[in-house]
């Protein structure tokens, strides 16, 4: 059971506060612009939902939730991957703003709210994620007293925080009203694949079970393919 504590909800409020304003600067900004409905609709199914899980993880997993507030990577490996993420993150998150100041792309009201709806589906993995392994630290890392979790999203895939990530940067260029951001976005799952190689040379060698759990799923993030 994860150890439970108190967490000052204010520190995390206050960071969560800082991404939200720093990212409407950007979408905002970039733009030219407030007059852009799809920021405003991304920012509220980006944030909402992250505020309802910061408030779970408080009451019900505070040890998971500063888990998450890791950023520092000790992995040579996972430093250059974590690093060109954040680079194609980023151009993901330029590209729409310019394309809504410069008008390069036409995507349907239809298509974006679509996109929104994948985005929340992707959200929803992810915390099915949190709840199911509270070792789902931010950076890669093998804890004292961690075990192998073979339950909910684990047992069809091993590395289901991935496939969260990749549905939800996947969708927000679109949700943003750009299909040029698609663009950088499509090469995140690439670095991702190198990071979770990586992640599993480590979870061989240190966490007790992982090989038999291999043997057991035998697919990193895509059923049938890989």
């Amino acid at each position: 059971m994860s150890e439970r504590r108190a967490f000052p909800m204010s520190s995390f409020a206050g960071r969560l506060a800082g991404a939200a304003l720093g990212l409407a600067a950007l979408f905002f900004g970039t733009a030219g612009t407030l007059y852009y409905w799809e920021a405003w609709v991304y920012l509220v199914v980006l944030f909402l939902p992250t505020g309802l899980i910061l408030v779970y993880l408080a009451r019900n997993d505070p040890a998971l939730l500063e888990r998450r507030l890791r950023k520092r990577e000790s992995r040579a490996r996972q430093q250059v991957a974590l690093t060109l993420a954040m680079l194609v993150i980023l151009l993901a998150f330029v590209l729409p703003g310019l394309d809504r100041r410069f008008g390069w792309s036409n995507v349907s009201p239809a298509v974006v709210l679509l996109a929104d709806v994948v985005f929340l589906m992707g959200y929803g993995q992810f915390f099915l994620v949190l709840r199911e392994n509270s070792f789902a630290s931010r950076v890669v890392e093998v804890e004292a007293g961690q075990k192998v979790v073979t339950t909910g999203p684990y047992r069809v895939v091993r590395h289901p925080m991935y496939v969260a990530i990749i549905v939800v940067y996947l969708a927000s260029p679109l949700a943003l009203g750009s299909i040029w951001a698609v663009l950088p976005a499509l090469l995140l799952p690439i670095v991702l694949v190198e990071r979770i190689r990586d992640e599993e040379r480590l979870l061989t060698d240190s966490l007790p079970g992982y090989k038999e759990y291999q043997s057991t799923t035998k697919y990193r993030i895509i059923p049938g393919l890989w």
